[in-house]
């Protein structure tokens, strides 16, 4: 697998592009939610909709948790866009035993108090419609090797109203993980989206 790297000028590039593309292509940005420091590594994990939700999580990440950047992207990508593993991104490769390495190697990155991992779950770009989320195994596993890290459940919500330009909603939430598996995880997942859905409705900018 190819493990995430931080170059000292690409990774810094990447986080002054991520907020100059959000600023540049969206009207208006708000972060709702509470996140309370406690010196932890983080797992966030979010709905998968766009091309945009890795500049949003970056985004995210440099507005309210800190931390150094890491997401999961697929090996061919990764190895097509080769700068990414350059900010932070490492490789999956679905389908093969190599998968078990690419969540552990996550675990891993989350047993340092400094880093942030990201996760799409559902493990697939799907419309930014959905409302129901089916989560793959993958993220059980970080959780069940990561016990020391926080879970921060995001939402971003995409609405124009009656603007030119779109904004965006990101809605966060602190997640306790019982031990229940994938389906304790989706479960609470679904219930939190369908909140933050539900606060979005008839709200203006």
């Amino acid at each position: 697998m190819l493990k995430a790297k931080h170059h000292p000028v690409i990774y810094p590039f990447f986080k002054w592009y991520a907020k100059w593309m959000v600023m540049r292509h969206f009207g208006k940005v708000r972060i709702e939610g509470s996140f309370e420091e406690h010196g932890k590594p983080v797992l966030v994990v979010s709905n998968h909709a766009t091309w945009w939700d890795g500049f949003w999580v970056m985004y995210f990440n440099n507005r309210v948790l800190h931390r150094k950047f890491h997401f999961m992207m697929l090996e061919e990508q990764l190895k097509r866009y080769w700068f990414f593993q350059h900010a932070g991104g490492f490789s999956v490769k679905r389908g093969s035993r190599s998968v078990l390495e690419s969540l552990a190697y996550a675990a891993d990155v989350l047993s340092d108090p400094g880093n942030m991992v990201l996760m799409f779950p559902q493990g697939a770009i799907s419309t930014i419609h959905t409302r129901q989320f089916h989560f793959l195994k993958g993220v059980e596993r970080v959780l069940a090797s990561a016990e020391d890290a926080e879970v921060v459940f995001l939402a971003n919500l995409v609405d124009w109203f009656s603007d030119r330009k779109p904004g965006i909603y990101m809605v966060h939430e602190t997640y306790s993980y019982g031990g229940g598996g994938v389906t304790e995880v989706e479960s609470a997942y679904n219930g939190f989206y369908h909140r933050a859905a539900m606060q979005q409705q008839g709200r203006a900018f």
